[in-house]
C-alpha cells in the first residue's frame, strides 16, 4: 500500500467535500456524533477555503484520498477561554489540525493517527512547539484518539462554532518542549 501525505490544492476539493458528506450521512443516521449539521459545517466550501490558503492536507492510499484536515496557526473562537497549560504560548508558536477527517470507507486503518503524527512533526518543522485543536464534546472517537495521542483536555467552552450553535467544543493541546 502506497501512502502519501501532501499538501491539497483545488483540485482535492471535490473529494474532500464527498468524505464530508459521507461523515454527515453517518452523523443523520445517529452512527457517530461529531456535532456537524449538513450545508453549514462542514462545506465543499470548508475545503475550497483550506486549499486557497494553502493550509489543506491530504492523505491518500494508492492515490485515493482516504484522510484530509487543515493546519494552521489560526485558534479558533472559544480557545480563549481554554484553560490551556501554556496560556501565554506566542501565537506564531502555535500549530492547530483543524477538521481533521478519515473518510469511513477507510476507518480502522490507523489513517488518524498517522496524519496526527504528521501534523506533529510538520509542526515541529515549522517552528511551533505547541498544538492545539478542538472537537464537539459529543464526538467520543475524536476524544479517546487525541488522549491516546497524548493531547490533554484543556476545557469545554460552550461556543457557537463555524455557524453551528449550542457547541461543547473540546480544546485539546500537546506541547512539544
Amino acid at each position: 500500500k502506497m501512502i502519501e501525505i501532501r499538501k491539497g490544492t483545488l483540485a482535492d476539493v471535490p473529494r474532500t467535500a464527498e468524505i464530508y458528506e459521507h461523515i454527515l450521512d453517518k452523523e443523520e443516521a445517529g452512527m457517530t456524533a461529531t456535532g456537524w449539521i449538513r450545508g453549514v459545517y462542514p462545506t465543499e466550501e470548508t475545503a475550497r477555503e483550506a486549499a486557497e490558503a494553502g493550509e489543506l492536507f491530504v492523505l491518500s492510499e494508492n492515490g485515493i484520498t482516504a484522510a484530509v484536515a487543515r493546519i494552521n496557526r489560526i485558534q479558533a473562537p472559544g480557545y480563549e477561554d481554554a484553560d490551556w497549560e501554556y496560556p501565554d504560548a506566542p501565537e506564531d508558536e502555535v500549530m492547530v489540525l483543524h477538521t481533521l477527517v478519515v473518510d469511513p470507507v477507510f476507518a480502522g486503518k490507523g489513517y488518524g493517527t498517522r496524519f496526527v503524527r504528521f501534523y506533529e512533526q510538520y509542526a515541529a518543522e515549522n517552528g511551533c512547539l505547541y498544538l492545539r485543536m478542538d472537537t464537539n464534546a459529543s464526538n467520543q472517537a475524536a476524544r479517546g484518539l487525541y488522549g491516546h495521542l497524548g493531547y490533554r483536555e484543556a476545557g469545554i467552552v460552550a461556543c457557537e462554532f463555524n455557524g453551528i450553535p449550542g457547541v461543547r467544543l473540546v480544546c485539546l493541546e500537546k506541547t512539544l518542549k
